[in-house]
Parts: C-alpha cells; structure tokens; sequence
C-alpha cells in the first residue's frame, strides 16, 4: 500500500481548459479567412520526365502542359486527392524559375498555395502586418483566380502564394 500511496500522491493534476481559456481567444479577427491547401509548387529542369514520374510511374492523374507567359513558367498539374502538386518549368528568359533552377540544378519546392475567401481584405491586412507582398495587385494564377506572393523572408523561408477562393 506505500507504493500506491506514493503513486497517488506524486500523480500529475490533470486540468480541464475552460471555455474562456479556449484556443480561440489568440485568433484576431480577420475580415479574410485561410482555406485549404490548394498546391505546393515544384520546380523541375525537365518538365517532360517529371509528368512522366507523376503519370507512369506514380499513377497520379496529370493535366495536360500550360504556359503563363504573364509569370514565366509552363505548368502542369498533379491531382493528389485533396490537393495538388504544381510542377513549374521556365518560360523566357526572365522567368522566376529559371533563377531557382540556376541555384538549385535538380529543381525543388519553390512555393506552396493557399486559399483565402477575400485576397484584397487579406493584402491589406497583411500589409498593416508589415508582411512584404511580391506585387501591388493580386495577378490571374495557373487556376484563373487571383493570387498573390507573400516575401519568404516574413514566411519562415516559404514563398507562400495566396489565391482567392
């Protein structure tokens, strides 16, 4: 019985959280909200062997290849069930992409999307939060919606695109 004794007696207070100690409290009120992942974006030096990686090898559903003159990049997209992967080649010679394949020779996560229900109402709050965004106005993205980038400098190292919903 001592042992018993000594395990009641040393056993951890177990606290329940009340509702006004909830989570929610250190949420701001936002006028946008965060949806879902939409994609993470790939860059890769060989568009054609990285479809047929996701496609032959893999069995994932590919979209056919996109151009977006507007961002520099060829797109292609990788349907995964509950989100996507974006594969990016280059496209000019002042793509975006072009620059992250000079420094990373075999390609590599270049950025992830997520949704948001009001870009504009989202620009203009993070801007007040001093987070850099990469453009003055949102741009058409690969989806047909608008997006914007937010500096990876102020992301943790992420380049995160925000696409309207």
């Amino acid at each position: 019985s001592g042992l018993l004794t000594r395990l009641q007696t040393s056993a951890p207070t177990i606290r329940t959280l009340s509702s006004s100690n909830s989570f929610s409290q250190n949420i701001p009120n936002c006028l946008w909200k965060l949806g879902r992942l939409n994609h993470v974006a790939i860059a890769v030096p060989d568009l054609e062997k990285a479809q047929s990686l996701y496609k032959d090898v893999l069995g994932a559903q590919v979209s056919e290849t996109v151009a977006l003159p507007e961002h520099g990049v060829y797109t292609v997209f990788v349907e995964l069930g509950n989100t996507k992967l974006e594969l990016l080649h280059p496209l000019g010679e002042k793509s975006p992409i072009a620059s992250f394949l000079q420094k990373n020779k075999t390609g590599g996560m270049h950025h992830i999307c997520i949704e948001v229900d009001d870009i504009k109402a989202a620009m203009t709050e993070l801007k007040k939060k001093k987070i850099r965004i990469l453009s003055e106005e949102p741009k058409i993205g690969a989806h047909g919606k608008p997006v914007i980038f937010l500096h990876p400098k102020d992301c943790h190292g992420v380049l995160v695109e925000l696409e309207q919903a």
